[in-house]
């Protein structure tokens, strides 16, 4: 994927995070008043912005919907009248009852005994769930969990292919065993780079026109 060595990828790795941390600051993510708005959250933002998905657990919460025995009980077609603004609003609610499903079969409907599990005996058993993509699975085990797992998205390969640490062929599990091979497995370190990469993705690696010449990756 790259030719820098294993110490000095750690290097630079560690080194990046501090560049954007310094730039940016503390991003406070991921938005969520409970683990299960977390869960549903990562879900819904797929393919849409965050404000959309806030309209739509906003929507959640007023209708009393956002606890698990209410999301398991309520037909898939009402789901997705509720979670309208989040876009594919009809895939969206599939997708929820998938996990809600999922989490009834399996743990019960209770997220505490799901995420008793270890990490990848789970990550394993999220990525079954149709719907769950890598991504999703690691939002939801980063971010409503607190894994050590690192979550990779597009703001994030943009970045690294752009720095060469990864080429046109890196995948998502080969970037995200990237970062969990030379950075320490660390919860809070790994939530506030992923992100720091989606700050430096909006506001600079743009997929047009990026701002290369402000770049807090560049010089030094």
């Amino acid at each position: 994927m790259n030719s820098i060595g294993k110490g000095g990828l750690q290097e630079q790795l560690l080194e990046y995070y501090e560049r954007l941390f310094s730039h940016f600051g503390p991003q406070k993510w991921w938005p969520g008043d409970s683990p299960l708005e977390v869960c549903v959250g990562a879900i819904l933002t797929q393919n849409t912005n965050w404000n959309n998905v806030a309209r739509a657990i906003e929507n959640l919460k007023k209708a009393g919907l956002l606890r698990a025995d209410a999301l398991y009980s309520i037909p898939a077609e009402e789901l997705a009248r509720h979670i309208r603004p989040a876009g594919y609003y009809n895939v969206k609610a599939s997708r929820l009852k998938n996990f809600i499903n999922y989490l009834w079969s399996n743990h019960q409907g209770r997220l505490d005994k799901m995420f008793d599990m270890d990490m990848e005996p789970l990550r394993d058993e999220l990525l079954t769930v149709k719907g769950i993509g890598p991504e999703t699975a690691d939002s939801i085990l980063l971010y409503g969990g607190g894994k050590p797992t690192f979550v990779i998205d597009a703001y994030t390969m943009r970045c690294l292919r752009r720095h060469d640490i990864i080429d046109d062929e890196c995948q998502y599990e080969d970037a995200r065993r990237l970062f969990m091979a030379n950075l320490p497995l660390d919860v809070q370190l790994y939530n506030e780079y992923h992100a720091l990469f989606v700050a430096l993705g909006k506001h600079y690696c743009r997929p047009r026109r990026p701002g290369c010449n402000k770049c807090p990756l560049e010089g030094k």
